[in-house]
């Protein structure tokens, strides 16, 4: 049977919309800020409805069987990758390339954070002059295709649903652990 979205999950999006869409009053926020909070909260009532897992699914993305783990620092973690590649090249807010889920501790998924995604123009490492930006942030990148056949692209990274001590738009997140046996051999 298919889990339906709770009224405490969709009050918890409503208020997560709330605050990130509220105005601030500081002077030090400006258009950017305002616009960036405007995407943000687009972000998370698009995403809302990922929160179960099989609407992902339904919708396109496509799982990764495998957690994918900061090899290099060792030190987080994104989680399960589930691509939609018809989002590839977007800077749509409403559409991100890519969800990441951890196990929720019953056998499920939950939704941790999203990705956006952007080819190089030219596939070069070397130039930068293309570079997208949302959320008042720059893309990181150009990076190498992180397996065979995916091009040189930039890519943003949102901790959307779980929060990343490091940082908003960080890649990993320490937060975020892969089980055992769960990560690509």
């Amino acid at each position: 049977m298919a889990r339906r979205l709770t009224p405490a999950l969709i009050a918890a999006a409503s208020l997560a919309l709330a605050a990130v869409a509220a105005p601030t009053a500081s002077a030090d926020h400006g258009a950017a800020t305002g616009r960036a909070l405007a995407d943000r909260a687009t972000a998370y009532g698009a995403t809302a409805k990922y929160q179960v897992h099989a609407n992902a699914v339904a919708d396109g993305y496509v799982p990764d069987k495998y957690c994918v783990f900061d090899r290099v620092g060792r030190t987080g973690a994104l989680g399960y990758p589930h691509f939609n590649h018809k989002y590839d090249n977007s800077v749509d807010p409403k559409k991100p390339a890519a969800l990441y889920y951890e196990d929720d501790g019953r056998g499920g998924k939950r939704l941790v954070g999203v990705q956006w995604l952007v080819y190089d123009r030219d596939q070069k490492l070397t130039t930068d002059d293309d570079r997208p930006a949302l959320f008042g942030t720059a893309f990181k990148g150009p990076k190498p295709g992180n397996f065979p056949g995916q091009p040189v692209h930039y890519a943003l990274h949102l901790w959307l649903w779980k929060k990343n001590p490091r940082g908003l738009h960080e890649t990993f997140n320490p937060a975020v652990a892969c089980l055992p046996g769960t990560t690509r051999p």
